[in-house]
């Protein structure tokens, strides 16, 4: 053991133990805090919106966050929307995110860096330098592809789930209810089915019970799910209350379409399933099964056939 190998032990050391007791200092609960907080007769933590863990994470890394955080103007650009349709709504969350880029951007070069100096590999400069800036562009962007399959996990979840809360909605219609009751009482059933898909139509039942008109809470709604399928809705929803049509045969044709659209998007997937499963087989399956099948014959071809032939 050289005494670079030596440097790196005592430096990992050194950096567990920081943070192990730093992460002891903040999540302990102190006596004398607690008493305290008894005294005042403050409320217990139980009772905020976000866990205890999350406000002190956000606590430590909102300096590393600044690094990366715009100046201003980001909570009306798209990626505050991304957010939305992602469904993180925590006033934490740009916070943890943008901190996350850091961390990443800067933690990716160093682990390699180290990696380097510890393995005593040599690499040429232009390379060392192509590595640095494509892990840290790795980390930069990382953080955006997590979101970014979340938006898309989320809006297949709704998608999937909006026609049956559209026949939910027009078996509540038909049945003399409002649109609004009706939204809030599939609302409540459809946190069964689609807890994601429930909320949003919860949202919109505060919405209107906050005094916001119908228009702007079903804009609102198109606006926080990012799907086309209810904007598409939305649109006719607000036309059909301007004009006075009948909003049940809206729902109904509209509902039709999503559902043969489901199905087209179902059958299509289907069939992509024997392409998807020709590279498996010949990569993986295919060579397995020749090993297996072929293996014995070449085995005995090698030990019997070629000696007798190389006799002759």
């Amino acid at each position: 053991m050289n005494t670079i190998q030596i440097i790196y032990l005592v430096l990992i050391f050194i950096t567990v133990f920081v943070v192990a007791m730093v992460i002891i200092g903040q999540f302990s609960t102190s006596p004398l805090g607690a008493r305290l907080k008894v005294l005042k007769d403050d409320k217990p933590d139980e009772n905020d919106d976000e866990p205890v863990w999350i406000s002190r994470i956000v606590k430590l890394t909102g300096p590393i966050a600044k690094l990366s955080l715009p100046k201003e103007g980001w909570e009306h650009s798209q990626l505050r929307i991304r957010f939305m349709n992602a469904g993180l709504r925590s006033p934490s969350v740009p916070i943890l995110f943008f901190a996350a880029k850091t961390i990443l951007t800067l933690a990716l070069p160093s682990l390699f860096l180290l990696y380097t100096v510890i393995s005593g590999s040599v690499v040429k400069p232009n390379n060392l330098m192509m590595m640095l800036i494509l892990l840290a562009a790795i980390g930069y962007f990382l953080p955006n592809a997590v979101l970014s399959h979340r938006i898309d996990s989320r809006k297949r979840e709704i998608f999937e789930s909006f026609p049956d809360a559209l026949d939910l909605i027009i078996v509540c219609v038909e049945s003399g209810l409002g649109l609004d009751a009706a939204l809030a009482r599939v609302g409540e059933e459809m946190h069964v089915r689609s807890p994601t898909l429930g909320e949003e139509l919860h949202l919109i039942n505060l919405e209107l019970r906050a005094g916001s008109s119908r228009e702007r809470a079903l804009r609102n709604l198109a606006l926080r799910t990012g799907v086309e399928e209810v904007d598409t809705l939305v649109a006719m929803l607000v036309q059909s209350d301007r004009f006075g049509t009948n909003i049940s045969d809206s729902l109904r044709v509209h509902a039709d379409s999503l559902r043969t659209k489901r199905r087209l998007l179902a059958e299509e997937a289907a069939a992509k399933i024997a392409v998807k499963l020709l590279f498996p087989l010949i990569f993986f399956i295919f060579p397995s099964m020749l090993l297996v099948l072929l293996g014995p014959a070449f085995i005995n071809i090698h030990n019997i056939l070629l000696p007798t032939l190389a006799g002759q």
